[in-house]
């Protein structure tokens, strides 16, 4: 077996170092350069010296090493300036001229983001030219294709450092001063035809087979995209180094089949991925993964797979002294591990794994579980999500992937030929509903994926556990290198004993969550604060009918909670408004809620909301003080917000609070987000007093109207709030308010899931957690 070449790793990792250095502290690239450069003279000076005497010695290699991590740091400080100088139009109203220079992408807020270079920035009608790289977010709209220039008015914010956009613009005015041309006007062109051929195909499928074969997701949905998320299908829905390989080995495959040689595979391979580069846009996403996937694929053909991880490193190493920023974005760390494990892991692991299966077998799964194996890790730092359902999902999916990718693409360049182009583009649609419906059926799975808060904590175990899982399937002798068998014999041993930890204690969550959800919770429960994070999430039970009074932000905390309270139909749902941490959870319940209550609406995004709980059943009402109702056995009547209000038209201040009493529920009063102003008026248009239980309004913020809780009296005060959140929530101020009315404070950051019910007359608590 031969050895793989791994003397310029550390090209690669050097670079890596000097870049994150120099992008997260700019201050320090000059410095950065300097040092290396001289480090680079001394090697120099060194390797002259020693060449007689060590002529194998790896001065010249150290030398690289230096000049290359200098390199890095020169290109990071030669655009600080621009960038600072960018930055301080941070919070004001600026007109931006620019280049567009990704696709489009349509975000959870409606805009429609891109990313762009920058030719001004300035006041309206005077933009000075500055050109650095910026995110700009524009109502939905037609023209935004890579290489057209825009105009934007709007507000500009500055990122943090690393970041590889130095503003980002929400803009208020925006219009296309010149289309995409040339090249890049074609490609658009043919990008739009086949987005219009495609979307006129039944889902599943539609939405998709635009992601797959141009890299267009504007028409995937919210839910399938977080499907194929957990499925660890995402690297399909856009262009990522699959598509590219995909691409390359679909030529190579062509061109042998009609005989032709290997440099001529070379060519037309290269020429094949060049012409799919600017169909899709020559994004610096695409660019990186076209790149990656060209190498790793290229490698074997042209007789050198020993040198595929070396290429593999010079290329990392050239994209980041082009672009130091690349160094600190998750796309490019996990383009750059998912190929290097394609080079070096998949093929020990297809070889470990012949022992137990066929040999095809073990190459079909070495391929995905490698990249899992090696981005994990990647994925953690970034992300909560780790898919349990990925290897599975990848292995049906992987049949119909090319086959959509190639013959989508046909239909794409087909357009000139109508029928031929609608035959096409229907006969890509039926594996694109098969790689959808894929997604949608392994996310559904149960513990689909598994959540770990993101850091390098959880990065650190999931990278425990890749080893152990990498060591375990290997072969024994893969393992034992000269002079380490003893250590060997110690290493596979250990690895299983972490791999049987965590399957138990898996299997013991799996039985929590699942069969065993609701063993810990009591059945007098009548009213429950999830402990979402930073949110609100209530639930109001009462003769076995539910209200939920807001989602919180997280879709699957919130699953999670409902399933442990037993509950998996949704009688009422109310919307006190439409902030992030209220509602962005809702997509747990669509489809298991009867009705909907909720306060005006301000943006396109919340009628989006409503319509998608529409379409799953509800019936919608936007409700008003003095409105009233029945669940199970208890009334509620709603308080605010007041109708026709022009003080408190949307928002936090027109939050809609509810008043729950009777049916067994304790008398409680939920204040939604409302601050000290519209509690004053509250407090003067309607009589309270007496409550057993009163949510805190806004997560216990400093800004509350003492004189209404004190009328109110509560006997406990709710406060749902995240651990350590960012705003300082609830107020020790607040604490103390409530505290001096006699009310026993519970919070959600501190006391877990806080269940409230009546036994025996008395008023009940329980909490997960003691605080």
């Amino acid at each position: 077996m031969k050895r793989r070449d791994l003397r310029l790793l550390p090209l690669a990792v050097g670079v890596w170092g000097s870049a994150l250095l120099c992008v997260f502290l700019p201050g320090w690239s000059a410095w950065m350069a300097a040092a290396c450069a001289i480090g680079a003279l001394m090697a120099f000076v060194l390797s002259r010296r020693s060449r007689g005497r060590h002529p194998r010695g790896g001065g010249g290699l150290v030398l690289l090493l230096f000049a290359v991590m200098a390199a890095a740091a020169v290109t990071a400080g030669l655009a600080t300036p621009s960038r600072e100088q960018a930055a301080g139009w941070s919070g004001r109203v600026v007109e931006v001229t620019a280049d567009v220079t990704s696709s489009a992408s349509l975000g959870r807020d409606g805009r429609l983001w891109f990313e762009a270079q920058t030719r001004g920035i300035g006041i309206r009608g005077d933009p000075v030219a500055i050109a650095v790289p910026v995110r700009i977010g524009v109502d939905p709209g037609d023209g935004f294709d890579l290489g057209a220039g825009v105009r934007v008015v709007g507000q500009a914010m500055a990122t943090d450092p690393g970041e590889r956009s130095a503003l980002i613009v929400f803009a208020t005015e925006a219009e296309v001063v010149r289309p995409a041309e040339g090249l890049f006007g074609i490609a658009a062109g043919a990008r739009q035809a086949f987005i219009d051929r495609s979307t006129r195909l039944p889902e599943p499928g539609a939405g998709l087979l635009p992601g797959l074969a141009v890299g267009d997701t504007r028409a995937v949905t919210s839910e399938l995209n977080d499907d194929m998320r957990t499925s660890g299908l995402s690297h399909l829905t856009a262009v990522s180094g699959a598509n590219c390989a995909i691409v390359v080995g679909a030529v190579f495959w062509m061109t042998a089949l009609c005989g032709g040689g290997r440099m001529l595979r070379v060519v037309l391979a290269a020429s094949a991925l060049t012409g799919f580069v600017i169909l899709v846009t020559p994004e610096p996403s695409v660019i990186r993964a076209g790149v990656m996937a060209g190498v790793a694929m290229l490698t074997v053909p042209l007789g050198r797979p020993s040198a595929g991880a070396g290429m593999l490193a010079l290329c990392a190493v050239a994209i980041l002294i082009a672009d130091p920023w690349l160094a600190a974005t998750p796309g490019f760390a996990l383009s750059v591990m998912a190929s290097g494990a394609l080079i070096l892991l998949a093929p020990p692991l297809s070889r470990g794994m012949a022992r137990w299966m066929p040999q095809p077998v073990a190459l079909a799964v070495a391929v995905p579980l490698a990249a899992q194996l090696a981005c994990g890790p990647i994925i953690a730092l970034f992300a909560e999500q780790q898919s349990l359902v990925g290897i599975a999902a990848n292995l049906i999916a992987a049949p119909a992937a090319p086959i959509a990718t190639v013959i989508g693409l046909l239909g794409c360049l087909a357009a000139p030929i109508p029928p031929l182009a609608d035959l096409l583009t229907a006969s890509a649609w039926l594996p694109a509903a098969w790689i959808a419906t894929t997604a949608t059926t392994t996310a559904q799975l149960p513990a689909a994926e598994l959540l770990l808060p993101a850091g390098i904590g959880s990065a650190a175990l999931v990278a425990l556990v890749s080893a152990s899982i990498t060591v375990v399937l290997l072969r024994p002798h893969t393992t034992q290198m000269p002079g380490t068998r003893r250590w060997a014999r110690l290493l596979r041993p250990s690895a299983a004993s972490v791999l049987v930890v965590v399957i138990s204690l898996a299997a013991a969550r799996m039985l929590l969550t699942g069969p065993l959800a609701t063993a810990t919770t009591p059945d007098e429960w009548s009213i429950a604060a999830c402990d979402i994070g930073q949110g609100d999430a209530l639930v109001v039970r009462s003769a076995g009918k539910v209200a939920l009074i807001d989602t919180g932000p997280d879709p699957d905390a919130l699953a999670e909670c409902l399933t442990s309270l037993g509950v998996d139909r949704i009688d009422l749902l109310v919307l006190s408004h439409f902030d992030l941490d209220h509602v962005g959870g809702a997509a747990a319940v669509q489809g298991k809620v009867d009705a909907v209550v909720h306060g005006p609406t301000a943006e396109q995004a919340d009628e989006r909301l409503l319509s998608d709980l529409r379409d799953g059943g509800a019936r919608l009402t936007q409700v008003f003080a003095g409105q009233r109702g029945s669940l199970g056995g208890a009334a509620w009547r709603v308080l605010w917000p007041l109708r026709s209000s022009a003080a408190f038209p949307s928002g936090n201040d027109a939050s809609v609070v509810m008043e729950f009493d009777g049916g067994g529920v304790p008398r409680s009063l939920f204040l939604g987000d409302l601050s000290a102003a519209p509690q004053r008026v509250l407090a003067r248009s309607t009589p309270l007093s007496d409550y057993a239980v009163v949510k805190v309004a806004h997560h216990g913020s400093a800004d509350q109207d003492p004189a209404l809780y004190e009328a109110l009296d509560p006997t406990v005060a709710l406060f749902s709030a995240g651990a350590d959140n960012d705003y300082g929530h609830p107020r020790d101020e607040t604490l103390d308010l409530l505290t001096t009315t006699g009310a026993h404070n519970l919070r959600t950051d501190q006391h877990g899931r806080v269940l409230l019910g009546i036994r025996e007359g008395e008023l009940q608590v329980w909490t997960d957690e003691s605080p």
